[in-house]
């Protein structure tokens, strides 16, 4: 079982946090106009720090993160960009520690996601600020919705099934590249049982199969019960008719666990937000994943 935490209501104080890397101020302003109609939105003004490909030091980034986390006023931390740089932050995190709260983001989040879960603790995977202002008005409310209401968010529809076959398990992944990075440390939940989330941008064929076969030789594709892949977003091969989804299809059918492709999440135009640690239900005949938990509690 992993534990919601507790629902937002709408003007409750949020703060924006960039625990990995810097971004661009136009897409984070339209982010916090977003954010603004709903809740009271803060950051401090070392958000906008810059060191490398970093938004500040490993020092800044922290104390920014635990101090909003620690802080009772706030209620929910939303992550600025992904990028890079939370895994650099894991080993000096007591999660345990620290209050239970939505936390709300993807890509390079997923280091933190996936640290939560082997807590046993619900996040909320779903558009980073940057994103937000680009974001459909749907995909927003599903966002609000989701961190407001205790009751199961609405299923999502894939465009491909590669596996057939149906299984039920809790929700944990997100950015395959980040997951693999993970195998092998503390902070890689135990996947027994799991429904396994995955998505990347960026990443040759090449690249994705590599990532893929780590996983393999390290067993987790004989403890997860089924597979949902989210978009996969510019990692075609230059000159070659075949893509991504080509070679991502022909390693699914050799592991042949329940797998569909093609769930609106990610790193393309439509994100959809999904509760991670969740009970869900994969129907890759249907293409379709099902939610059986709240991602909050009153």
């Amino acid at each position: 079982m992993f534990a919601p935490p507790s629902a937002l209501r709408a003007q409750d104080t949020v703060q924006l946090v960039a625990p990995a890397g810097p971004f661009d101020r136009a897409s984070f302003d339209r982010g916090l106009e977003v954010l603004s109609s709903r809740y009271r939105p803060r950051f401090d003004d070392g958000i906008f720090s810059r060191s490398r490909y970093l938004a500040g030091d490993d020092d800044r980034r922290l104390a920014e993160l635990t101090s909003a986390w620690r802080n009772d006023e706030v209620r929910a931390l939303f992550a600025a960009r992904g990028g890079y740089g939370v895994m650099r932050l894991l080993a000096r995190l007591d999660v345990e520690a620290l209050p239970h709260k939505p936390i709300v983001g993807f890509s390079d989040l997923t280091a933190l996601h996936l640290a939560l879960q082997a807590k046993g603790r619900i996040s909320i995977h779903a558009p980073v600020v940057t994103q937000l202002g680009r974001s459909s008005p749907e995909v927003v409310q599903r966002l609000f919705d989701l961190l407001e209401r205790d009751v199961v968010a609405p299923p999502l529809t894939a465009t491909e099934t590669f596996v057939g076959g149906r299984a039920e398990g809790p929700l944990i992944g997100g950015n395959l590249s980040v997951l693999t990075r993970l195998i092998g440390t503390p902070y890689l939940p135990d996947l027994t049982g799991a429904i396994l989330l995955l998505e990347d941008v960026t990443e040759r064929p090449y690249r994705l199969d590599r990532m893929w076969t780590h996983l393999r030789l390290a067993g987790v594709f004989e403890k997860v019960r089924g597979i949902a892949l989210g978009e996969f977003t510019h990692c075609e091969e230059k000159g070659e008719a075949w893509g991504p989804l080509d070679v991502l299809r022909d390693l699914a059918r050799e592991v042949n666990l329940p797998c569909a492709s093609g769930f609106p999440i990610g790193h393309g135009e439509v994100n959809c937000a999904v509760p991670l640690g969740v009970r869900v239900r994969l129907d890759a005949d249907a293409r379709t994943l099902e939610f059986l938990e709240p991602a909050v509690r009153r």
